[in-house]
């Protein structure tokens, strides 16, 4: 009997992550257009710097959907919801504050989703709870992003019911809140902040770090259904790796790297792709895929090495930082491309 490739609990939370990625593209849209209706420049000064935050948190979304390897698409009724915002945004009804505390429901409603997202990561596994763990830091933003979206709203009302400037303990409170929250959470953030880091080495390390958690697991359990959960996340995550590789990087380090060492490279993806497939087919409980399950963790050993040591150095001495980037952004594209041909 064939090892299946799906598991429900993953799949769900994937498509939580895909309503999350579209909230997030909501939330960089509305707070563009307040910055050209609000007339007050302190006010635009503050949702400047929250645009910039949000810009670093929806490429941290975006990261984290790849390494999690399950793509999926927004709920119908969230496509729904985020084109009734929109439209009622961009409509005449509503004013500048009213605005903006809609706008707040929707920040309190994206920390939620992501704080049930990291909790639903420790329930199905190690390795979910690896590869979503940077969501800690979009949770933190938007839970500071409340704080401030609190204080203009105190600002923009007192000057609506009275005519008159607040005073500005109002911003004093606010910062207070923002302190205190860094207190407990700042080196949660700090740990977990890396997945907007571009640098293709860092991708390429994430990934394995995840496959070898992976491999873990599936040491750890006999549970037949949970060895055909963990493998199946396994084999996507490795064949959507090998072919982004294939694509991207071994073509563009081979000059420099050297003609052997980036072939032993593709051939060792090759192999270790031809066992991955023999396993997919055999039962988890057999002799046969737990002799495959050691084999294929020692060939992930030696190849992650490989990558880790010299192909890494080899790219950072003949690559530039800018170079690294856009490689990283192309990796990211070709993985999304073939996980999405996976599905």
């Amino acid at each position: 009997m064939s090892i299946t490739l799906t598991d429900t609990k993953r799949a769900s939370i994937a498509q939580k992550l895909a309503d999350m990625r579209m909230i997030q593209d909501l939330i960089l849209k509305n707070e563009r257009q307040f910055i050209q209706e609000c007339g007050d420049t302190d006010i635009q000064s503050r949702l400047q710097d929250m645009v910039e935050d949000d810009e670093k948190n929806l490429g941290i979304i975006e990261t984290t959907i790849t390494q999690y390897g399950n793509p999926a698409e927004a709920k119908d009724k969230v496509q729904k919801m985020v084109s009734h915002i929109q439209d009622m945004m961009q409509g005449s009804e509503l004013n500048v504050y009213e605005k903006i505390a809609q706008h707040e429901l929707l920040k309190h409603g994206q920390v939620l989703s992501g704080l049930v997202v990291h909790k639903a990561a420790q329930v199905a596994g190690a390795d979910v709870k690896e590869a979503l763990a940077p969501l800690n830091a979009v949770n933190f933003e938007n839970r500071a992003h409340q704080e401030q979206l609190k204080g203009m709203l105190e600002y923009l009302g007192t000057r609506e019911l009275t005519g008159e400037e607040p005073d500005d303990s109002i911003w004093a409170k606010m910062q207070d809140a923002l302190a205190a929250m860094t207190g407990v959470l700042g080196s949660t953030v700090t740990q977990t902040s890396d997945a907007d880091d571009m640098d293709i080495t860092n991708l390429i390390f994430m990934d394995h770090q995840k496959v070898k958690t992976l491999m873990r697991e599936i040491q750890k359990t006999d549970n037949p259904e949970k060895i055909r959960e963990y493998f199946g996340q396994l084999y996507k995550d490795l064949i959507a790796h090998a072919k982004a590789e294939e694509e991207v990087v071994y073509p563009r380090v081979r000059s420099f790297y050297g003609e052997s060492d980036t072939q032993e490279l593709y051939d060792e993806q090759a192999e270790l792709e031809k066992v991955l497939n023999e396993m997919k087919e055999s039962e988890p409980t057999s002799e046969a895929f737990q002799g495959m399950v050691k084999r294929v963790k020692e060939m992930v050993g030696d190849h992650t090495r490989q990558e880790e040591s010299t192909m890494f150095a080899a790219m950072r001495k003949n690559m530039n930082d800018k170079q690294r980037e856009q490689m990283a952004t192309e990796f990211k594209e070709a993985k999304k491309r073939f996980q999405t041909q996976m599905q």
